[in-house]
């Protein structure tokens, strides 16, 4: 099963200031144990060669990561995700 990295202390203080600590701990331990979960919605974006992926925290919020390799995931940026009617 895949391992996240430590996240940045900048991630950490988003997710504090945006009330998301909760849902990223629980996130973070679903992804451990099953990267494809489905409430994780996990998928690879577009354009697909950079190779950059995203997993949902809540419908409004997503971590975007990308794999270092060895198991381990990085992930960069926690966003704000808008979906089209």
């Amino acid at each position: 099963m895949p391992t996240i990295a430590e996240l940045r202390p900048d991630l950490h203080e988003y997710l504090d200031a945006h009330g998301l600590t909760k849902k990223w701990q629980k996130a973070k331990a679903l992804f451990e144990n099953n990267p494809f979960h489905t409430s994780l919605n996990t998928e690879l974006l577009e354009p697909k060669h950079r190779a950059i992926y995203s997993f949902r925290l809540d419908k409004r919020y997503r971590a975007l990561f990308i794999h270092l390799g060895g198991g381990v995931i990085e992930v960069f940026a926690i966003t704000k995700h808008y979906r089209k009617s």
